[in-house]
């Protein structure tokens, strides 16, 4: 399998290079169980933020990268926009969006609880790969119904052309590759 050699915050990571369309590959990084990762690049983007209020980010990817974001911050908490409506929200706001990675429509949901965490706040919206923007753009959507302003947006890594954005703030460049 041809990997693709990341380095970011004196890690080192082979990623597989994996196909997900006719003329695209992507360099398949997972957070997900990557303590050292997390811990390594949380307080270099937690640096990089302005004054927040909250922090929000989308489920799953991103849950344990914001997490060590907000200890890094010093917040008591933190919002996750769920993917699905769950039984215990009470009047969700709910936005659509398509991901490159996943490929198909997802949900974003917020409950009252999150929305008045988030109404009238700065936020900043984290997340671990910035690529076509689309679901970090329908994340700020959310948050700009649930009534808050979105004060930053960041991730560890900015895939392909999300690199050349200056609205973004990031760690670390992460092609893609076409054939």
């Amino acid at each position: 399998m041809d990997t693709y050699e990341l380095k970011v915050a004196g890690l080192k990571r082979d990623l597989p290079i994996i196909q997900i369309k006719d003329n695209l590959k992507i360099a398949s990084f997972v957070i997900l169980g990557d303590t050292e990762m997390v811990a390594a690049t949380a307080p270099l983007i937690a640096d990089k933020l302005p004054e927040v209020d909250v922090l929000v980010t989308a489920e799953a990817k991103g849950i344990p990268f914001i997490y060590e974001v907000a200890k890094q911050l010093n917040m008591a908490k933190y919002v996750v926009a769920r993917k699905s409506i769950k039984p215990y929200m009470n009047n969700p706001i709910i936005h659509e969006v398509e991901s490159i990675t996943t490929q198909k429509t997802q949900t974003l949901c917020l409950d009252t609880e999150d929305v008045a965490q988030i109404k009238g706040k700065r936020v900043a919206l984290i997340d671990d790969v910035i690529s076509t923007g689309e679901s970090l753009k329908a994340l700020e959507e959310l948050v700009e119904k649930a009534g808050g302003n979105v004060a930053a947006k960041a991730a560890i890594l900015a895939e392909g052309d999300a690199a050349n954005r200056d609205d973004i703030l990031f760690i670390e460049k992460l092609p893609l590759f076409t054939d």
